[in-house]
């Protein structure tokens, strides 16, 4: 594995126990410049997470509580006149290099179409005025179920707008014990966190990740997958341009993190579900035989021949 990225995986593991493959996934996302959707239930760590991840690379940090009430200008930002009387703009809470976006389907859909121009052209507009963002740059948006109560589900071009969309899940009881242990104590977990890297640093290693080396090969295989997802009754939704291009991207950091400068097809299959399946819509067919993403993608993927590992 890389050393650098191992050491920051390492000091967020202080605050987050047992979820080295979420954050491993969250740190690939951040690699490719791209945003997660983390999809779970109230209480597993999502923003101890986001706080962790935040400490140790060095950025900035914010948290958006979104709630059916909150606006966009909330968001945004809004302006106002001066003093001397020049209209002057207050930054919105999105202004920050890491921004969790907490319990977003639970605000209008609005407010969550307000999201659309910072998530993907990292700037927001303001009374005919651009502001760009600060890089990195990345949002982490929070979830619950869609079944809770007062809950919004997110349009496809806001899911679709996700890089990946991960699960965090209950810890083990092993797990969970030694979280019980770490907080037991008067020092909080997060507070031995600290910054192993900067801003400056993040933003090269995201150079890096652009020169892995993809094959044409490996380039046919994704686009293959993507097509499959297209042709296939279990789907009424298949997997966009933009989901093909995130899924390199993803495969690129993955190749990255094992220490790689070349993508294989492994990083391909490993990514692929986390990538994809938040961007599909089943078919009416496929909900009638208890199909969920996870398991239509998997048959669509077992379908698509592998190609032969080339560097």
């Amino acid at each position: 594995m890389n050393r650098e990225l191992q050491t920051i995986i390492v000091e967020v593991e202080k605050a987050v126990v047992g979820k080295r493959e979420v954050i491993e996934k969250i740190l690939m996302a951040l690699l490719a410049d791209g945003h997660v959707l983390l999809d779970d239930i109230p209480g597993v760590g999502k923003t101890t997470l986001a706080v962790a991840l935040s400490r140790t690379l060095g950025l900035t940090y914010n948290r958006i509580q979104f709630t059916p009430d909150i606006t966009p200008s909330d968001i945004t930002g809004f302006t106002m006149p001066s003093l001397s009387g020049d209209m002057q703009y207050r930054p919105g809470a999105i202004m920050s290099q890491i921004v969790l976006a907490d319990e977003i389907n639970r605000t209008s859909p609005k407010t969550q179409s307000a999201l659309l121009e910072v998530m993907e052209e990292r700037q927001v507009t303001v009374d005919g005025v651009t502001y760009p963002l600060a890089r990195p740059f990345m949002v982490l948006a929070t979830q619950n179920p869609v079944d809770f109560v007062g809950t919004y589900p997110l349009p496809e071009a806001q899911m679709d707008r996700f890089f990946m969309r991960v699960s965090i899940g209950y810890p083990s009881l092993q797990d969970e014990m030694d979280i019980l242990d770490r907080y037991c104590g008067e020092q909080k977990p997060m507070e031995s966190v600290v910054p192993v890297c900067s801003a400056e640093d993040v933003i090269a290693m995201q150079q890096t990740v652009k020169t892995v080396y993809c094959s044409k090969e490996v380039r046919a295989y994704i686009a293959a997958i993507c097509a499959a997802t297209r042709n296939t009754p279990l789907l009424s939704l298949g997997a966009s341009t933009r989901a093909a291009i995130a899924l390199i991207h993803a495969a690129q950091a993955n190749a990255m993190l094992c220490g790689r400068d070349y993508i294989i097809p492994e990083d391909v299959q490993h990514l692929a579900p986390s990538v994809l399946c938040h961007r599909l819509s089943l078919s009416a067919e496929a909900r009638m035989r208890g199909y969920t993403n996870e398991q239509a993608f998997a048959e669509v993927l077992s379908a698509v021949r592998i190609p032969v590992r080339l560097k």
